[in-house]
């Protein structure tokens, strides 16, 4: 694909963990590329699928790590999952296997949440503080006919010091105890797309989504008609891309982008 599309781009999905920063390292060339992108009068959004932490948490460590970032620029797949749950279960009553912080977000947002004896829904996430009794609890539901959600299907999360197990790697498990597969929100799914949509006002044909993954980010781009950007800063090698997941474009990094502003 031609890079001059680039200049026509208006909106940049970035993904955060692997992307722009690291753990707590952040990359000096995504704090440059996204002063110049907003420069140009560009749109940039935080997206992350990590739902362990809540967007204020994302925009403190933002801040904290010089990136120029606003609280309205950052989304998460709790969001989204939460959204949808608003809009097409309201009121129904959800046991959520995720951290305080989501717990938090999904209160914040007016969802009934259960302590596990009873639930129309289970909701599960990246949960650090995951116990054997919530996934006792979850399974149990998911067996008695609650539906079974996910907010995102990473299995893994990059670190400083290698991967942990992520949204997916949980829900493996639950599966495997109960035969049932998650619906999952966040990356790659259309409801993220459309929620981005919806919130920032610009279309797909003018959307660029840049991350490190290719069954998250760069399946979000081909799926729903948006730009994707994959950069070599995280989980995904050259050689791991192939005919049926390659993004529209492949940069060592994301501050290789702004070349075609």
């Amino acid at each position: 694909m031609d890079p001059a599309i680039l200049k026509d781009i208006e909106l940049f999905v970035l993904d955060m963990d692997g992307t722009i920063y690291l753990g707590e390292r952040p990359f000096p060339a995504a704090i440059e590329f996204i002063r110049k992108a907003k420069e140009s009068g560009r749109k940039v959004v935080y997206f992350t699928n990590n739902a362990s932490k809540n967007p204020a948490v994302y925009y403190e460590k933002l801040l904290r790590l010089g990136f120029d970032a606003e609280r309205a620029e950052i989304v998460t797949a709790g969001d989204v999952t939460a959204e949808y749950l608003n809009t097409f279960h309201r009121g129904e009553k959800v046991y959520l296997v995720g951290t305080p912080f989501l717990e938090a977000s999904f209160r914040e947002k007016g969802i009934p949440l259960t302590d596990g004896s009873e639930a129309d829904i289970v909701v599960s996430s990246f949960d650090t503080t995951l116990t054997y009794e919530k996934l006792e609890k979850a399974c149990t539901l998911i067996r008695n006919g609650a539906k079974f959600y996910s907010t995102h299907p990473d299995f893994n999360c990059p670190t400083e010091t290698g991967f942990i197990p992520d949204s997916g790697a949980i829900c493996a498990l639950i599966t495997a105890s109960t035969g049932k597969q998650p619906r999952y929100f966040g990356k790659p799914h259309k409801e993220t797309a459309e929620m981005l949509s919806r919130r920032f006002g610009i279309p797909a044909e003018k959307t660029a989504v840049v991350g490190d993954r290719l069954y998250t980010d760069i399946a979000l781009g081909r799926n729903n008609g948006l730009t994707s950007i994959l950069v070599l800063t995280g989980e995904t090698k050259r050689e791991d891309v192939n005919e049926s997941n390659a993004p529209d474009f492949i940069f060592d990094s994301i501050g290789e982008i702004s070349r075609f502003f």
